[in-house]
């Protein structure tokens, strides 16, 4: 498996190595030890989530669970591609504010790891895209939060104008980083 770390701490890039033939390939996607050498987080999963996002340029995100209940993903795409980004909100952090974009495909197998203390979002990048991710909390409604999306602040350049975008209602609403407490 190839790891890549960014100037972010915390966060890692993960490719499982693919052993294929004639029918197809193998990959583990997964090991707890191996996790725990190659990322140096010792996490137990207890949720598998499973979205599809029928059109290109479906944006979920920024989300977060706050504290008691803070989650770590481990995210992948199995049909598709999205543009994934995590934003650190670690107060404190010499890269508060700061975020990470990466390009994640079905085809390249490229796993995201992004601990509590992060805020997370997602852009397809093809039609009929399936996303799939790990975390490491159970889904607390209570502790749910979020970013909006276009937060000056953070200056994410999504794949497509504004106007091509599709999102939630919940999230065209959320609030600006700035304009939230410290959270972790």
């Amino acid at each position: 498996m190839q790891v890549t770390r960014f100037d972010i701490d915390g966060l890692a890039l993960l490719k499982p190595a693919r052993f294929g033939d004639h029918r197809g390939y193998f990959a583990e996607t997964y090991s707890r030890r191996r996790f725990k050498e190659l990322v140096g987080a010792d996490v137990e999963f207890v949720q598998d989530n499973h979205s599809l996002s029928r059109d290109a340029g479906t944006l979920r995100g920024l989300h977060f669970q706050r504290p008691p209940t803070a989650q770590g993903k481990l995210v992948r795409v199995v049909a598709g591609a999205v543009l994934d980004v995590a934003v650190d909100m670690r107060h404190g952090s010499a890269t508060f504010g700061r975020h990470v974009a990466v390009e994640l495909t079905a085809e390249g197998g490229e796993q995201f790891w992004i601990p509590a203390g992060f805020a997370h979002a997602f852009c397809t990048l093809r039609p009929d895209t399936e996303f799939v991710y790990k975390v490491t909390d159970y889904y607390s409604p209570a502790d749910d939060g979020g970013i909006i999306w276009n937060d000056p602040d953070l200056g994410i350049e999504w794949p497509f104008p504004a106007e091509k975008l599709i999102l939630s209602d919940k999230d065209m609403k959320l609030p600006r980083l700035a304009d939230l407490p410290p959270i972790f």
